[in-house]
C-alpha cells in the first residue's frame, strides 16, 4: 500500500492510499487513530479516472515523468500558455498566518474560501475582483513587492499554536478597499488543543488532533506532531508501529 496523495482541509481532509490500482480515501477526523509504519519511498505515480497507475522510479514524491507543473502558478501577467484561457472572475486576496506572516494570492473567485482553507490561512481579506487571471496576476505581482507570495512549512507550523497579531494585520490591510474578510477555525489553537508549537515530523501514527491546510497534527505519547502531508506522498505504508525514534516536546516530560 502506498500513499499517493492527500486532500487538505479545504476539501475534507484525507489521505489517498493505493493498493494495486485501487485508491482508498482515508478520511482524517479528530480522534481518529492512525497506525501506519513508513517503508520505502518512491514515485507516487498518478491517478487517472480514479485508478492508480504505479511507478517504481526512486524519485519522490514524483519522478520527472509524473511531476505536473501548473504553469499559471508562475504567471505574473504575461501568459505562459500557447493560448490564454483564464477568462473567468478571479479574486486577489491577502492571507494571514499567525502571528505575522502575510501573503498575497490569486484564485478563481468561486474557489476563494476553499483555497484559503487549503493553505491553512488563519485570516484573509478579499481585496480585488477582476474579470480574468491575467489582470489578477498583474495585481498580485505588484503587491508581492511588499508582501510574500508563498509561505513555507516552517512558518505554518509556527502558526499552529499562535494567534494573528491584530495590529499588524490591520496595518497590512490599510492600503486596500477590503471587499470581504475571513477568519478560520481549524479546531486547533483556537479551541485550546495546542498550547505549544508542535514538533515537525514525518510520520503516520498517533491520534488525529486536526488538519490545517496540508498540515496534519497528531498526538503521540503526549507530544503533538505537525506532519506536512506532502512529505508522506510516495511512502509505502504498512499497518503497525514504526521503529523510528521520534523527537518529543519538553512538555511531554512535565
Amino acid at each position: 500500500m502506498q500513499l499517493v496523495g492527500y486532500e487538505p482541509s479545504g476539501r475534507g481532509s484525507a489521505l489517498l492510499l493505493a493498493d494495486g490500482d485501487a485508491v482508498e480515501r482515508r478520511e482524517l477526523e479528530p480522534g481518529d487513530e492512525l497506525a501506519y509504519a513508513l517503508g520505502k519511498r518512491h514515485c507516487a505515480g498518478t491517478i487517472d479516472d480514479g485508478q492508480h497507475i504505479a511507478c517504481d522510479r526512486p524519485s519522490a514524491p514524483y519522478c520527472e515523468f509524473h511531476t505536473s507543473t501548473w504553469v499559471c502558478a508562475r504567471c505574473t501577467g504575461t501568459c505562459l500558455k500557447d493560448e490564454m484561457d483564464c477568462y473567468e472572475s478571479h479574486a486577489v486576496y491577502i492571507a494571514a498566518f499567525a502571528p505575522d506572516t502575510f501573503k498575497v494570492g490569486v484564485t478563481r473567485h468561486w474557489r476563494l474560501e476553499t483555497r484559503l482553507r487549503e493553505q491553512g490561512a488563519d485570516r484573509a481579506a478579499h481585496v480585488h475582483t477582476v474579470p480574468n487571471g491575467k489582470i489578477a496576476r498583474e495585481i498580485e505581482a505588484k503587491i508581492a513587492t511588499r508582501l510574500v507570495d508563498r509561505v513555507r512549512t516552517g512558518p505554518k507550523v509556527d502558526a499552529l499554536a499562535a494567534e494573528v497579531d491584530a495590529n499588524a494585520w490591520e496595518a497590512v490591510l490599510e492600503p486596500f478597499d477590503v471587499i470581504d474578510r475571513f477568519a478560520f477555525d481549524y479546531g486547533l489553537a483556537a479551541d485550546g488543543e495546542l498550547d505549544a508549537r508542535p514538533v515537525q515530523e514525518t510520520m503516520a501514527r498517533g491520534t488525529v488532533v486536526g488538519v490545517k491546510g496540508r498540515l496534519l497534527v497528531l498526538d503521540n505519547g503526549g507530544t503533538s506532531y505537525a506532519v506536512d502531508m506532502r512529505d508522506l506522498v510516495g511512502y509505502e505504508f504498512t499497518e503497525g508501529k514504526s521503529e523510528r525514534n521520534l523527537q518529543s516536546s519538553l512538555g511531554s516530560f512535565g
